[in-house]
Order: structure tokens, then sequence, then C-alpha cells
């Protein structure tokens, strides 16, 4: 039993650790203390579900989905842009010019939306929780215990994300670090929805 749940923490801790948009958004409202731990939830949540889902059958049912796939690439890719431009101008307005302009601070369900997302727009995340690492997990002696290892990585990452992103926030509160860490994640984001137009898979 303890193997299983061990392998299923060590393997999805593996891939959910691996940065990505979904890990640099939360990241980024976890510094800007913007309803990160909301955003931090949304995630988990998602995780425990598809991880479920694919040890209990979805796998099957999304490999009959080709073209659905594919279509949510391409919106996934345009979202990711998005972001990256949003992240790109932070970091060169600053965060003082976005709090003198008309910028307003996001609301709670525009962070939740954005999260959600960032969360279903990726077709690797579907790869991943509901091909790989249930592939993984078939093998297991139990498929419940593994997923509840599974689950507790996705757990601990976001809650250290949102903790961690939030501790250091004061020490990174100065305009030259906020437009770095901002200059960053768009850059991330970027990359991965230049990966992901091109077919390559980073999340």
């Amino acid at each position: 039993m303890w193997e299983s749940y061990l392998t299923g923490l060590v393997v999805s801790g593996g891939i959910i650790m691996a940065i990505g948009a979904q890990n640099a958004y939360v990241l980024g409202l976890a510094v800007r203390r913007e309803h990160h731990w909301w955003s931090a939830g949304l995630c988990m949540s998602a995780d425990i579900i598809l991880l479920t889902a694919g040890m209990f059958g979805a796998s099957a049912f999304l490999l009959t989905m080709p073209n659905a796939m594919e279509a949510m690439r391409w919106v996934g890719v345009a979202f990711l842009s998005w972001l990256a431009a949003q992240a790109l101008l932070r970091a060169v307005s600053g965060r003082a010019g976005l709090e003198a302009g008309s910028v307003k601070a996001r609301s709670l369900r525009g962070v939740l939306l954005a999260t959600l997302a960032v969360t279903v727009l990726n077709p690797q995340v579907y790869l991943d929780t509901l091909l790989l690492i249930p592939a993984i997990g078939a093998q297991q002696e139990s498929a419940g215990v593994f997923v509840a290892g599974a689950s507790t990585a996705s757990v601990l990452w976001f809650s250290l994300l949102a903790w961690g992103g939030a501790a250091l926030s004061p020490w990174l509160s100065r305009p030259v670090a906020w437009r770095t860490i901002d200059g960053l994640i768009g850059l991330m984001m970027a990359v991965i929805a230049i990966h992901l137009a091109l077919g390559s898979t980073l999340l």
C-alpha cells in the first residue's frame, strides 16, 4: 500500500513541479498576493479530479477526441500568448505604473476563470493526468492509494507555490524585482505558447 502511495507522490510530484503555465501563473498571483490561495486551491481540485478520472477510465474516452484536443491546443496558444503579453506589459510599465493608471485589480472571479483556462486549455494537462500518470498507476497494487499519493503531491506543490510566493512578496516589493518577476513569467508563458503551437509539450 505504502509503495503505491509513494510512487504516486513521486511520479505526480515530478511532473507537476515542471515549470509550466499553471505554475507560473499561480506563482505570479502569490507574489502579488492576488487571490493566490483560491487559484492554488482550484489547481489542486482540478488535478485531483483529473487524476481520479484518469485512473478510472477517462483516458480511453480522451483518445477518441483528437480533433477536440487539437482545437483546444490552439485556444491554449492564444490564451497563453495573451497572458505573456500582460506579464510583459507589467514588466515594462512596472507595478506602480499599473496602480496609478486605469488598470483595476482583478476580481476573484477573473482570477479563477484565468486559472481554470490555464489549467484546461493545455492538452498536455490531459496527457499527464489522464494518460501518463494513470498508466503508471495501473501497475500499482492499489489504484486508489496511488491516486491519493498523486493528489497529495498536487496539494503540497501548489500550497508551496502560494505560501512561498506570498512569503517572499515583502522582499520582492521593489519595482525592479517586480519587473524582473513579471518579465520572467511573461517569457515562460511565451515559450510555453510557442512550444504548444509547435506541438511540443512542457507542462
